[in-house]
């Protein structure tokens, strides 16, 4: 396939690496390349299969709607633009593009989606629940898109009302280079559940994306890669 990355951040940098190792063709495309979404023409588009974007969120919809309107595929491991999702959804849906998006491209995190979801069963016992989440000092935002995930996914299985704010809390930290650590506590008066994912690496992310990339080719629609990553 014919890639263009979004982004020259450390997993940007990985995605790169990885799309070479699977013997695709990459072309990157920093923030000053991309100023005004410029490498997003319909010209520069024109040999592009697949775009895949981790930028940041303040930018990612423009890249969105350009990518869109070009009728490109799209991967996006960008985070924090959730509220956003059902204008990306039709604008997908119109235009016919393929188009996958993750809280994280991790396998061992969306692994770590399904036990917090047989876990949730806790806040109908009587259990309380929080969720801590570490990443890197420079991380753009908070709390991180994983964090949130696993919340809904919690919320989702519990029944629990997603307006009762005071559930459920995320706690973040920005510290140092971590790659990314999350954590969920349930507590009882008798006893406490303790579920953590630590990342090592960024590899897992990138190679999700990949991944993600090489399953959307031939296909239309919206996707969510926590629906998708077991057919991979």
């Amino acid at each position: 396939m014919n890639l263009l990355l979004l982004g020259r951040g450390k997993t940007g940098s990985l995605v790169a690496d990885v799309a070479a190792e699977r013997k695709h063709h990459v072309r990157t495309a920093g923030a000053k390349e991309n100023a005004a979404c410029a490498a997003l023409s319909q010209e520069n588009l024109r040999e592009i299969d697949t775009v895949i974007d981790f930028t940041a969120p303040h930018c990612v919809l423009a890249h969105i709607e350009a990518c869109v309107k070009a009728g490109k595929n799209m991967v996006v491991g960008t985070t924090g633009w959730n509220e956003q999702l059902n204008q990306v959804r039709v604008l997908v849906e119109r235009h016919k593009i393929g188009f996958v998006y993750a809280a994280n491209f991790s396998i061992g995190v969306n692994l770590f989606f399904d036990v917090a979801r047989a876990a949730a069963a806790a806040l109908r016992h009587g259990y309380s629940g929080q969720i801590f989440e570490r990443h890197h000092a420079t991380k753009k935002d908070a709390p991180s898109g994983t964090a949130v995930a696993i919340r809904n996914v919690i919320r989702e299985s519990s029944g629990q009302a997603s307006h009762r704010k005071e559930a459920l809390e995320i706690t973040s930290f920005r510290e140092g280079d971590v790659v990314g650590l999350h954590e969920v506590v349930l507590e009882s008066s008798a006893d406490r559940i303790y579920l953590c994912h630590d990342a090592k690496s960024r590899r897992g992310f990138a190679e999700g994306a990949i991944r993600a990339a090489e399953w959307l080719q031939g296909k239309h629609g919206f996707y969510d890669f926590k629906d998708v990553w077991r057919e991979l």
